[in-house]
């Protein structure tokens, strides 16, 4: 199990695992919402205890995951120089430019969202000018909305895809340089934004009675994302299997052992069957409780980390 997570060719290690973890909730989750806002336009609002739960999850968990980038950095404290001098040819440094603009239009949504509530919090320190501005900046963001959700909308799905661009960087690894990882994890980034709001959801007592409309959305969709999630490793892997040499050798080191124990039992198993199978049969049992959508979701958040893990790990064990 040592070697397993300390070997020679080891460059990113389990906290880059974290960071892709969390830009794949906040990615998953305001995906979801802003899908929300479409097809259960009646319950979208910001008393919605998902919405509420991607107002806060969203913007916290790109800033944590940022957070920890920067620190595992072998030189963080230099890393202000990529958010002000930017690199197009760059992976990390375009990655810099999206994680501004998306912070940028998730403020300009929560402006938006709670404007009510944040008019009222101004009003308590000053009624004067800066009410005023605050009341008619908030109106401006607030005719323009859908074309920020809209924007919104294609910048998370930019974000889950940016993630596994990032591991398709490393061109010295044949398993992480490969053209479906950036479209694997924007599936899991949505599966484990799903998951995250359905522990939110499972967290208020009123969530199932009260959001039927939402409850129901969420589970139309999480099974289509986990099949396609399926697809997508079965592609990743066909793939690396008939590209011979190295891809295939990469393939084999990466199913095997170690790290093909993680990918077999804890993701496919723990984080997609067993999940998968409680959600067809629940179809027939009626509406889970809050527990088991709490147990369910924490099952699938588990599989999409440990899916982030074998990536990284297994991808770095065998070089071109």
């Amino acid at each position: 199990m040592l070697n397993a997570f300390h070997f020679d060719t080891l460059v990113w290690d389990w906290p880059i695992a974290i960071y892709l973890l969390l830009v794949g909730i906040s990615a998953g989750m305001i995906t979801l919402t802003m899908l929300l806002k479409y097809y259960v336009p009646a319950e979208y609002s910001g008393k919605n205890p998902i919405v509420i739960a991607t107002a806060v999850v969203a913007p916290l968990s790109v800033m944590l995951g940022l957070i920890i980038l920067i620190f595992h950095l072998t030189r963080p404290m230099t890393f202000w120089y990529l958010m002000v001098f930017y690199n197009p040819g760059s992976i990390m440094s375009l990655g810099v430019m999206l994680f501004q603009v998306y912070f940028v239009f998730i403020i300009l949504w929560l402006v938006s969202l709670y404007r009510d509530e944040l008019l009222t919090l101004v009003s308590r320190f000053n009624n004067g000018g800066l009410l005023s501005l605050v009341r008619n900046l908030s109106a401006i963001i607030q005719k323009r909305i859908s074309w920020f959700e809209n924007t919104l909308l294609v910048l998370a799905i930019l974000l889950g895809c940016y993630t596994g661009f990032l591991l398709s960087a490393l061109k010295s690894f044949p398993m992480l340089n490969n053209p479906v990882l950036p479209v694997l994890f924007l599936a899991s980034g949505t599966t484990s934004g799903i998951a995250v709001a359905l522990l939110a959801g499972a967290l208020n007592r009123r969530f199932i009675s009260e959001h039927q409309g939402t409850l129901h959305f969420i589970h139309r969709i999480e099974n289509p994302v986990v099949f396609a999630e399926l697809f997508l490793l079965f592609a990743f892997f066909v793939g690396l299997l008939l590209g011979g040499g190295q891809k295939t050798l990469s393939a084999h080191n990466a199913l095997t052992g170690f790290w093909g124990g993680v990918f077999w039992i804890g993701v496919i198993g723990v984080g997609i069957a067993v999940p998968l199978v409680a959600g067809l049969l629940k179809r027939h049992d009626g509406a889970p409780g809050r527990r088991q959508m709490a147990f369910m979701a924490g099952l699938s958040l588990l599989g999409v980390f440990l899916l982030r893990m074998f990536v990284l790990y297994a991808g770095q064990m065998t070089v071109a």
